[in-house]
């Protein structure tokens, strides 16, 4: 059997074991009155380089609030990072560094049922309590379909979690365990921000995490966050994803070698605002807004060099506005409006000054492509370039979209022309 203390702080469901803890609690202590804790090396108030020591500091200013100072290194992260409300985590730069630990993954021998707390696995080796697990099987392998749970024992090869499973899942359906998890996450809290590190998801030594549960940065069911000069790279999954949140800001990072997408507000984030941010080299979207993102602003921002679209908008995200943003050299589409019925398209959008360029870089692409009958969607002042002659339309409506209002936009020379609507007998205007 293996075992380990459980210390849990305050009322954050973490789970801290550490040989310091007590020589760290009298430093930690000493410093709650001047709500500034320090943490990295042994001038600081905490001096592990792990997610341990960050996690003391933070769980030390839960009642009073303030400020966690991450001195230059490299902190190694087994477990997520849990941030709290009213706390900032503070970085010295691009010489704080959270890296991602090895990932570990097993599968599971018995079916795991809804609300069981507990799987027994074909291996428990590199599994440890405190841990953060990710459940799935071929059939509920994503966003809300995928479990996940803090390890709370170890006996042999059973593990046991601390909340019950939300699937039921099969062991013959390629059932996996794994440690896939974010680096830094923002649960149910609110007031609080992250700044001036950098998140190292060391991709090639871990496993492909969900982006509704897990990312580089995993903000949830939380309300004024603030990332700023934060660079996420190479996270196996998202680089930044927030679901059911108000007034989350994004601005002034890097988000780059992502396996999936580099942004993803969704489930119901409005008043999101995304602006300052270079997001580049992810496998999937530059930025992905899904369901029901509206009120946002999305700015300044330099999307490109993405897998498949710069920006992929959709399902009731209104009353969104684009501006003086750089999208180019995406593989696909610069901008694509996904398909949605009427009822749920992205009404009322406003495109402003953005530049569109040389999107299309697999051959297939356009610079805007709109695929839902969008409403009162306002093309203004963009510019279209096409040096490489890689993008086929500079907008293309396609046979379920609406035209665009469109207002002193300029266009390099494409292919198929600056608009193109698709008719259903292959008319083009």
């Amino acid at each position: 059997m293996k075992k380990a203390i459980l210390l849990f702080f305050l009322s954050i469901p973490f789970y801290l074991f550490s040989q310091e803890t007590e020589k760290a609690d009298a430093l930690v202590t000493a410093r709650i009155s001047e709500r500034e804790i320090s943490v990295g090396g042994d001038k600081a108030d905490v001096a592990g380089y792990n997610n341990l020591s960050i996690q003391m500091a933070i769980d030390a200013l839960e009642e009073c609030g303030g400020t966690v100072i991450l001195n230059p290194g490299d902190f190694i992260i087994s477990a997520p990072v849990r941030m709290t409300s009213n706390v900032d985590l503070v970085g010295s730069g691009e010489e704080t560094v959270l890296k991602k630990d090895k990932g570990v993954q097993t599968r599971y021998v018995v079916d795991a049922d809804y609300g069981e707390l507990k799987l027994t696995v074909e291996n428990s080796d590199g599994f440890e309590i405190g841990m953060k697990v990710q459940v799935s099987d071929d059939e509920n392998n994503g966003c809300w379909n995928v479990s996940t749970a803090y390890i709370t024992d170890i006996e042999d090869d059973v593990i046991y979690i601390d909340r019950g499973l939300i699937r039921d899942y099969r062991s013959d359906l390629n059932g996996l365990l794994s440690n896939a998890s974010s680096v830094i996450e923002v649960i149910e809290a609110e007031n609080c921000s992250i700044s001036n590190l950098v998140i190292d998801g060391k991709r090639s030594d871990n496993f492909f995490a969900d982006g509704c549960n897990s990312a580089g940065i995993l903000i949830f069911k939380s309300s004024w966050i603030t990332i700023d000069k934060v660079r996420v790279k190479d996270f196996n999954g998202e680089g930044i994803s927030w679901q059911i949140t108000e007034h989350i800001t994004v601005k002034n990072s890097e988000i780059s070698g992502s396996g999936n997408t580099g942004l993803h507000p969704g489930t119901g984030s409005p008043f999101s605002i995304i602006e300052n941010n270079d997001v580049h080299h992810n496998d999937r979207d530059g930025l992905f807004i899904c369901w029901r993102v509206y009120e946002s602003k999305v700015r300044g921002n330099q999307f490109h060099h993405n897998g498949r679209f710069g920006i992929c908008t959709g399902h009731k995200d209104t009353n969104v506005l684009f501006e003086d943003n750089h999208i180019s050299e995406n593989l696909s589409d610069g901008v694509n409006l996904r398909g949605e019925r009427e009822a749920n398209a992205p009404h009322r959008n406003t495109f402003l000054r953005n530049t569109i360029e040389n999107n299309g870089t697999d051959g297939g692409g356009y610079g805007f492509s709109i695929n839902s009958p969008a409403k009162n969607l306002k093309l203004t002042e963009n510019i279209f370039l096409n040096s490489m002659k890689t993008q086929k339309a500079a907008i293309y409506v396609h046979q379920a979209g609406l035209k665009p209002h469109l207002d002193n936009n300029q266009f390099d020379q494409h292919e198929l022309g600056e608009l193109v609507i698709e008719q259903k007998l292959g008319i083009k205007e």
